[in-house]
């Protein structure tokens, strides 16, 4: 039985990015600009040049920082990336289907906020809180989980698009119940 103020867990899908299982999209889908984050220029929808072309992984991962992309160690997909690929696409790819490129980046680009977001309400669900934040919390994961998902559309539905866009509203009502860290 959930303790006063606590409910049972949504169930959510994959919120860790598992680089293994995606394309790499984050390394096409997202421009790079020349700056302190990332050492060179790239523009939307192309494949970042130290991706190697045999596979998806880095030919610099190991050197990322010193290389000056920190932008990459900072990304993390929450899991989008391997749901892209996986479940969206199932496992077909940009390499295996070039078309392919600016439909599964575009995907990643509608499903990483939507991860995002619940991974903030993963946190608050942590949380103890007065039932009606509950309540509002357990409607805004259950439908921001899109469980049965395997198109793009059933994301962009405007039920799962208005709960995306509430969710900065809804956080900061959570200030009062969040307890310091020390």
């Amino acid at each position: 039985m959930p303790l006063p103020g606590k409910s049972a867990q949504i169930d959510l899908p994959e919120l860790t990015a598992d680089c293994s299982r995606c394309a790499a999209l984050c390394c096409v889908a997202y421009p790079f600009q020349e700056d302190e984050d990332f050492a060179i220029l790239k523009e939307t929808d192309h494949p970042c040049p130290n991706l190697s072309q045999s596979c998806f992984s880095c030919t610099i991962h190991a050197n990322l920082n010193t290389r000056g992309f920190g932008g990459c160690i900072a990304y993390s997909c929450a899991g989008a990336g391997q749901r892209v690929t996986e479940v969206l696409f199932q496992g077909e790819t940009w390499r295996d289907d070039p078309d392919l490129l600016p439909h599964m980046t575009y995907a990643l680009r509608v499903l990483r906020p939507i991860h995002e977001a619940l991974l903030i309400l993963q946190e608050a669900a942590a949380l103890t809180l007065p039932d009606e934040l509950r309540a509002q919390l357990a409607r805004l994961s259950e439908t921001l989980a899109v469980r049965d998902g395997t198109s793009i559309w059933d994301f962009e539905e405007p039920e799962v698009q208005d709960a995306l866009a509430q969710v900065p509203e809804f956080v900061p009502r959570l200030a009062p119940y969040v307890v310091p860290r020390g």
